[in-house]
């Protein structure tokens, strides 16, 4: 497609509100894929170009929390290694989506990541430092998740966030020190399947990464309240506009 400078500054501008959305919220995937549909990309190119952003996001968030003090690489690596296994496999199938089932699939993943945000389903207290339990089942778990990663991305981390937190039983401070940690590893594998069988638009996804980079270090030194309320109400009328028009139009 033609780079034109608009098209990068959309990008860029795209990437700063999903990487603030994702530091509140979660989900802003869901914002900047179907910016990049909108803007001509096919279904199959936006998908795997929204990875390059994705990466940037959790490169500057694995080091975040390092920085911290908050690390478990051993851990991290081994749920990153089930969940890398399962996004081959759902990468593969997401080359595949395209046309009017890429748009149908998309709204409709919208729709549901949208009802998850609004309930907070699969968050709950838990406090810190606890033990961590049903290692297995979580391993397990976790490549279904990087199948579903691998396959579209958009809200992965919410469906991280419950394995981790209600069912290895991890505070949600450990629980978000893992997700960008594995989603990091599973991103690079299933940005390899999609860079191997279709077109990936890299300056496009170089704009769109310094932007997730910016919007996280903007969300992540948020201070107003009613701002980031603001930003989530307006997040949800659009994302649902979107979907209707995926789905109707």
């Amino acid at each position: 497609m033609d780079l034109d400078l608009w098209k990068l500054i959309l990008l860029f501008a795209a990437g700063v509100a999903s990487g603030w959305i994702n530091v509140l919220a979660g989900g802003g995937s869901i914002l900047s894929v179907p910016v990049m549909v909108f803007l001509g990309l096919p279904g199959p190119v936006a998908n795997g170009t929204n990875r390059i952003g994705i990466i940037a996001q959790n490169i500057f968030a694995v080091w975040g929390f390092f920085r911290k003090g908050f690390s478990d690489f051993k851990l991290s690596a081994t749920l990153a290694a089930c969940a890398a296994v399962g996004a081959y496999f759902g990468a593969n199938l997401g080359v595949k989506l395209e046309g009017v089932w890429f748009d149908r699939t998309l709204a409709l993943i919208m729709i549901g990541v949208l009802v998850i945000m609004l309930t907070g389903f699969g968050q709950k207290p838990t406090a810190a430092g606890g033990q961590t339990k049903n290692l297995v089942l979580g391993h397990l778990l976790f490549i279904g998740a990087g199948f579903y990663g691998g396959f579209i991305q958009i809200g992965v981390g919410l469906i991280q966030l419950p394995i981790l937190n209600r069912v290895m039983g991890l505070d949600l401070v450990r629980a978000n020190m893992h997700k960008v940690f594995i989603a990091l590893v599973f991103s690079i594998v299933s940005l390899g399947v999609f860079a191997s069988q279709v077109k990936i638009e890299w300056t496009l996804g170089i704009a769109l990464a310094a932007g997730y980079a910016v919007g996280g270090w903007l969300g992540a030194n948020s201070a107003i309240a009613g701002g980031e309320a603001l930003i989530k109400r307006v997040f949800y009328v659009a994302v649902a506009a979107m979907a209707i028009k995926l789905l109707f139009f």
